[in-house]
């Protein structure tokens, strides 16, 4: 009988006692009130892995936006009324019925070469004649695409915009970001759509710009040069070339004339 009554008491004892929370100490309920704990709830997988990775960089809001190229057409037209709804500008986007949306973006230009623009003159042979001059930079053009157009058909349609008359190869057009007060540059592949980092992005030119530059020097594209042009690059490097020669050959001169100085310093007689 005690023994039933000992396994009776432990099975309704685990029925009635209590955990805490934080430690998970156990006791009988009608004891719980005489108990002083000094515990801290356990933290959770997520915030210690936070815990342990304070120098995590920050979220990289950019990259997360472009994660994804596709959207449906309804998140299309969400994205649009949001945008139109942000603008300040009225450059507002528009979807067509056939899913492709219409808009504008602005491009600053920044080229630090002269550009040949067509002139109105012609040669003798009847072919136009073009006069090179510096394009102001920081100028800022809008241009209405749509988000079909890629980002080599952006840069012709601002050459041509300006009637220049070099190959679209000459030049690239980059992103420009800012985040936490710090601005990142990054060069756009030909077949990237323009509107539609600008939609993702929103209509803040802090967030997302957009700068038409010379190809970095790197990257030159000799194909995209004429043989007039080449031939006065070489013109240029061979100037350049002898330029250099001769200030090796002044520098040694004044060597062998100060070593044969110092010799004839020792060998005479004092």
């Amino acid at each position: 009988m005690g023994a039933a009554m000992c396994k009776l008491s432990d099975k309704v004892g685990q029925h009635m006692r209590k955990k805490s929370a934080g430690c998970k100490y156990a006791c009988h309920a009608e004891c719980r009130e005489r108990v002083s704990l000094d515990c801290h709830p356990a933290a959770s997988p997520v915030s210690q892995d936070h815990l342990n990775n304070n120098n995590t960089p920050l979220h990289d809001v950019e990259k997360e936006r472009e994660v994804r190229t596709e959207f449906s057409r309804e998140e299309i037209q969400q994205k649009i009324d949001q945008y139109n709804s942000l603008t300040r500008d009225y450059l507002k986007m528009t979807l067509n019925p056939t899913g492709v949306y219409t808009g504008f973006v602005k491009v600053m230009m920044d080229l630090r070469r002269p550009v040949t623009v067509r002139g109105g003159q012609r040669a003798a042979g009847g072919a136009t004649m073009g006069e090179a001059f510096y394009l102001p930079r920081g100028v800022i053009n809008t241009l209405h695409i749509s988000s079909e157009n890629t980002v080599k058909q952006v840069i012709m349609a601002l050459l041509k915009k300006f009637t220049v008359a070099d190959n679209p190869a000459k030049y690239a057009l980059y992103k420009r970001c800012r985040r936490d007060e710090q601005v990142y540059v990054c060069k756009l592949a030909d077949v990237e759509k323009p509107l539609f980092l600008r939609l993702v992005a929103g209509p803040d030119l802090d967030t997302l710009s957009f700068v038409l530059r010379e190809q970095q020097t790197g990257e030159v594209m000799w194909d995209a040069f004429s043989i007039p042009e080449l031939r006065n690059f070489l013109r240029i490097l061979d100037k350049e070339e002898q330029e250099q020669k001769e200030a090796i050959i002044r520098r040694y001169e004044v060597c062998r004339q100060r070593l044969q100085e110092a010799m004839m310093a020792v060998g005479s007689p004092s």
